[in-house]
C-alpha cells in the first residue's frame, strides 16, 4: 500500500482508483463493510482501490479542547486498513485551509483532477466541504458514479460506530469495544525512561504515552504486549493513568511483563493489547499496602491469560 499525504505527491498510477472516503477512526466492521463493497466495484472494474481520509482527525480541528478521543493513530490506521487490500491511502493534510474549500471545489480539485476517481463510496452520513454543505448527492450530479452505504448493526441491532466504541473503551469495556471492531484494539508507542518506582519496587515497567490516544478507564488491566522485532505477546499487568501515589502529570501506560528478564528496551516500540480492567486506580496506605496489591495483580493477570 502506497501512502500520500499531499495531493501532489498522487503519481499518474494512482490516478482513476475506486476511493473509499471517510475518517475510518477505529477502522471497525462498519468501515469494513465499506470497504469490502468499494473492493468489490474495484474487482469488478478492474481498478485499484484507494482510500481517502485526512490528518489530523477533524475533532482536534474543530473540537480542539476536547479530551483525546482517536482509537487509531494515524500509523495504526494505515497498518489496519493495509488488511483489507487498499493499494492507496489518500491521507491529506485537515487544516482550516482544507475545511474552507467549498463542497465544488472539494469535488473538482481533489476528487476529479486529483484522483481521476473512477467510482466513489461513502458512508450515509457522509458530508463535506465548508460548512459540510457536500453531500453524496452533490458528488453524484457532478458526473462521479458514488455509492452510499448504510449503517452498519450489531447482534442487537445496534449501528455499529466509533463514537459507541469510544464511549466503551472510556468506561473500560474492553472486550464489547473489540466486538465492535472486528479486531483487538491496541495502544502503541516508544517506551521511554520514566522514573524508575517500579524498578525500585520490585515491579519494573515498560512505559509509554497515551498522548491523543483515547484514554481508556484509568486502573489495572491484564494485558498483552509485544516489543518491536519480537514475534511473542507477552502478558503483562498494566497500570493505565497517572498513578495516585505518585501523581505523573500525563496519563500513561505502565506494563510489568511477568517473568521477563531485566534488559534494556528504552526507544523500542511496545504494542499493548488490554484484555480485561482488574481495578481501578488506588491511592494505598503505604507502600507496602502497594506492592501487596500489585503481586495480587500479576496474579490475576496470569490467571486471566493463563
Amino acid at each position: 500500500m502506497k501512502i500520500y499525504n499531499k495531493l501532489d505527491q498522487v503519481i499518474d498510477a494512482a490516478k482513476g482508483a475506486v476511493i473509499a472516503i471517510g475518517n475510518f477512526d477505529g477502522v471497525h466492521r462498519g468501515h469494513q463493510a465499506l470497504l469490502a463493497h468499494a473492493a468489490k466495484i474495484a474487482k469488478a472494474q478492474n481498478k485499484e482501490l484507494g482510500v481517502l481520509t485526512f490528518e489530523p482527525h477533524p475533532r482536534r480541528l474543530f473540537q480542539p479542547d476536547q479530551p483525546p478521543a482517536r482509537l487509531t493513530p494515524p500509523d495504526v490506521k494505515a497498518w489496519r486498513l493495509q488488511q483489507y487490500n487498499v493499494d492507496h491511502l489518500f491521507s491529506l493534510d485537515f487544516d482550516w485551509d482544507f475545511a474552507s474549500q467549498s463542497a465544488e471545489d472539494f469535488i473538482q480539485n481533489i476528487l476529479i483532477n486529483g484522483f481521476g476517481a473512477a467510482h466513489i463510496i461513502v458512508g450515509d452520513d457522509f458530508c463535506f466541504g465548508q460548512l459540510r454543505k457536500g453531500s453524496a448527492e452533490t458528488i453524484k450530479a457532478a458526473g462521479l458514479p458514488i455509492d452510499v452505504m448504510s449503517k452498519v448493526q450489531d447482534d442487537q441491532g445496534e449501528v455499529i460506530s466509533s463514537s459507541r466504541i469510544r464511549q466503551l473503551i472510556r468506561t473500560g469495556n474492553i472486550d464489547a469495544a473489540n466486538q465492535l471492531l472486528g479486531w483487538e484494539w491496541e495502544i502503541r508507542g516508544t517506551v521511554f525512561r520514566g522514573d524508575r518506582r517500579g524498578h525500585e519496587l520490585g515491579y519494573p515497567t515498560a512505559n509509554i504515552l497515551l498522548t491523543d490516544m483515547i484514554h481508556p478507564a484509568y486502573g489495572i488491566y491484564a494485558c498483552r504486549v509485544q516489543i518491536e522485532g519480537e514475534g511473542d505477546w507477552l502478558a503483562a499487568a498494566t497500570n493505565i493513568g497517572i498513578r495516585p501515589m505518585f501523581e505523573v502529570a500525563e496519563g500513561q501506560v505502565e506494563a510489568h511483563i511477568l517473568d521477563f528478564p531485566d534488559r534494556d528496551i528504552y526507544d523500542k516500540i511496545l504494542r499493548v493489547k488490554p484484555i480485561k480492567r482488574l481495578r481501578g486506580e488506588a491511592k494505598f496506605n503505604s507502600l507496602d499496602d502497594l506492592i501487596a496489591q500489585m503481586d495480587k495483580d500479576c496474579q490475576k493477570t496470569r490467571q486471566i491469560l493463563s
